[in-house]
Formats: structure tokens, C-alpha cells, sequence
């Protein structure tokens, strides 16, 4: 685990439960007085007076909704079954732009987060998937959840995760780290971009790197990887060494792209400047404090 605090969205205390997915007499016999139905606003979390997510039960869902079954929850000795409701529509805003979302996961407990995570990304895709991407049929739910069918074209579509590297450069005790176009000024973090097809991971930071930076690195090392329900990212963290410090910034990407010495980002983390650093749910601040401790 990269840095001393726990990576956000991770750690889903449930019990994924794969092989009652695909068994529809074991997931019927769950559905019963004794499950658990996730309550949310669409895709926002709701809290209760003790500020954790709610819960109902499955009377509590609408009578013509495509459920998923989240996992089972042994948390108090028994076994109750989990599911959530596909809402109407998908989120396609960007994660930025409903800081409401941010307030209220701020205050989430990190196991309720990493539920939270993960079913908000897995009704998510449902809510934007409901139609075959071969033969543009309606398509229906499947092993609880985790799969959607064409009856048409006979199709299996399964939920996504996109890899994103996202990686700090050292050079001569220095990392590099970039503002992106459109944040906030003085917002600073390190570089990310997706894992294109046919490349390793070590390539994509690499790539990466340079297309953004014109720094060429080298010795790729993985620290850790954050699941990122915005909307079904996993975060790949890295670290690499760069061969020199001379920047050409892809300015249709990055704003502003800079060299901060362990002090500094020791003191950014702190909320002292001279940057605005990753807020702690976000594994770019987890990966700059393994760093700092790495070096210490």
C-alpha cells in the first residue's frame, strides 16, 4: 500500500460471493425479508443519522427495477445479501463538476466508501449500457448484475474497467508533477493517462510521460492501484526515473508542469504550499506521501 493512509474506494467489506452470481435458485433463495437494499438518490449516496450509507430492504425498491446483487454482508455473524438498484440514467458529468458528491463521500467511513465505490460504478454501467454495442437490441440483466445479454444477437457484455497509469518521475530528488488544463491554479498532481490497447503498463508511463512532458523515464516501478468509480477507472500508481529535467509541456493538455524537491512536497501534503496537492481520497496523495517515506 502505497503511504500510511488507507487508498480510498478500497476494501469493500463485503463478500463478492462470484458463485452465487450465476446460480439463480442460490440468488432467489437471498432475496428474501433479510436482504439489503442500498438506498440512493440516482447515483448519490444517501446517509443515516450516524452518517453511513442507507439501507433498506428490498421492499424498499422500486417494483419494476433491474437490481444488482452487491455481495453478501457477515458484518454482525449472519449472512445477508446486498443489492442496489440500476437507476434511469448514467452520470455523465465530469467527477469535478457536483462537489455534493465530494461532501457527502467525505464524510463516509472507508468501508463504506468502497462499497459505496463500487456499486455506484457497476449500476452506473448498467444505466449506460442498455442497449447491445453489436446489434443495438435491448439488452437484459444477468448473473446477478454482472453481466448483460442480447437476446437478439445473443451478445454478452460484461462491466468495464479502464487501466490509467498514473505516475511520478524523479530526477536528482526531485519529482515531477503537472496541473492540468481547466484546474484549479496552483493544483498539482502527478501525471495519468489511459492504457492504450497493446501496451504494457511500463509502456504507458512511459508514453505517457513523455507525451506530456517530453521527459524520457526508465526503471518503472509499481506501487499500488485505487479502484475510481468516475466512472470505472482502476489507477495504476507508479514510479519511474527520468534521464534529464528539461520539459516541453503538451500544452493541449497540461497547464503547467514543474519539479518539486522532497521538502517541498513534504510541505505541500502538509497544506502549506508551494502547491495545492491531491486531496487524501485520491491515490496521487498516497503515492507522493510512499515517496516521501521511501526517501526518508
Amino acid at each position: 500500500m502505497a503511504g500510511s493512509l488507507p487508498i480510498a474506494f478500497s476494501g469493500s467489506p463485503l463478500d463478492r460471493a462470484d458463485n452465487i452470481r450465476a446460480d439463480r435458485d442460490a440468488l432467489g433463495a437471498l432475496m428474501n425479508w433479510k436482504a439489503k437494499f442500498l438506498l440512493l438518490d440516482q447515483l448519490m449516496p444517501l446517509l443515516d443519522d450516524a452518517g453511513h450509507l442507507s439501507w433498506g430492504t428490498l421492499a424498499d425498491a422500486p417494483e419494476d427495477a433491474e437490481l444488482v446483487f452487491l455481495g453478501l454482508d457477515r458484518s454482525d455473524g449472519g449472512e445477508k445479501a446486498c443489492f442496489a438498484a440500476v437507476p434511469a440514467e448514467g452520470d455523465a458529468e465530469p467527477r469535478m463538476a457536483n462537489p455534493r458528491l465530494w461532501a457527502l463521500m467525505s464524510n463516509l467511513d472507508p468501508g463504506d466508501l468502497a462499497l459505496y465505490g463500487g456499486a455506484r460504478s457497476l449500476i452506473d454501467w448498467h444505466a449506460r449500457h442498455r442497449h447491445c454495442a453489436q446489434c443495438g437490441a435491448p439488452t437484459k440483466i444477468a448473473k446477478g448484475g454482472w453481466q448483460r445479454n442480447c437476446d437478439s444477437c445473443g451478445a454478452q457484455h460484461f462491466p468495464r474497467t479502464d487501466p490509467v497509469t498514473i505516475m511520478l518521475a524523479e530526477f536528482e530528488g526531485k519529482l515531477m508533477l503537472g496541473r492540468g488544463l481547466g484546474w484549479p491554479e496552483g493544483r498539482f498532481s502527478a501525471l495519468a493517462g489511459f492504457v492504450e490497447p497493446g501496451e504494457t503498463i511500463e509502456e504507458a508511463v512511459a508514453r505517457e510521460v513523455f507525451e506530456e512532458s517530453g521527459v524520457r523515464v526508465r526503471d518503472v516501478e509499481y506501487v499500488a492501484s485505487q479502484p475510481w468509480p468516475f466512472p470505472s477507472q482502476l489507477m495504476i500508481a507508479c514510479h519511474s526515473y527520468a534521464d534529464d529535467d528539461a520539459l516541453v509541456i503538451d500544452e493541449t493538455e497540461m497547464a503547467e508542469i514543474n519539479w518539486y524537491t522532497r521538502e517541498e512536497v513534504a510541505s505541500a501534503l502538509n497544506g502549506e504550499g508551494p502547491f495545492v496537492a491531491p486531496p487524501p481520497h485520491a491515490i496521487a496523495y498516497n503515492l507522493m506521501q510512499w515517496w516521501l517515506e521511501k526517501e526518508a
